[in-house]
């Protein structure tokens, strides 16, 4: 068996194994963000995270407040919007969720006393958000997002902020499960048509 001549099941298995280093994976099925799988693994670390961090106070503080994106979805005005206003809203929201996680890491850096399992559910985040924005453009969200007559003059985001990683993580968690799992399940059905 050849180089090309590798099966789909082995791909899907490569692309996997390189997910949490959020790298790109040449021949990467364009769609893997549709297999409901992927983006539960990235659910199930978001929320794992935010239980670790319920039971720690000191040192789960964020020192500052930190803006994220709202995560509150109006399911009536958010099925009547454009699937390109929705890619605008995800990739802001993206956007503004690793600047917040890579914030989180550079307070624990800078922390005398860094909580250890804190640390190791940011770095998993920080890869997550990777891996999910290279998910995305193969799926062209990206394009979508640009390609929108209007993007530059879209409703700005709803934002509010974190002050503690459990806050932080339950924001990343919510966005997971509301924005980008309502964008991605109406483009994967988009894309089967």
């Amino acid at each position: 068996m050849g180089v090309h001549e590798c099966p789909a099941w082995l791909w899907l298995l490569l692309s996997l194994l390189s997910l949490p280093l959020g790298l790109p994976v040449p021949g990467t099925p364009p769609r893997l963000i549709c297999d409901s799988r992927v983006l539960e693994r990235y659910l199930l670390e978001a929320k794992e995270a935010e239980n670790v961090t319920m039971g720690c106070s000191e040192s789960c503080s964020l020192n500052e407040n930190i803006t994220v994106p709202d995560t509150k979805v109006n399911f009536y005005a958010w099925k009547r919007m454009e699937v390109g206003q929705q890619a605008v809203e995800v990739w802001q929201g993206l956007a503004l969720l690793s600047e917040a996680v890579l914030r989180g890491q550079a307070v624990l850096a800078n922390s005398s006393q860094p909580f250890e399992p804190l640390q190791l559910h940011v770095d998993k985040a920080i890869s997550g958000l990777r891996s999910i924005t290279t998910l995305l453009r193969a799926l062209g969200a990206q394009q979508e997002a640009i390609s929108l007559p209007d993007a530059a003059s879209a409703a700005p985001l709803r934002t509010i902020t974190a002050d503690t990683f459990c806050k932080l993580f339950r924001v990343y968690s919510n966005f997971l499960r509301g924005k980008l799992k309502l964008y991605t399940g109406e483009a994967c059905r988009r894309g089967d048509r």
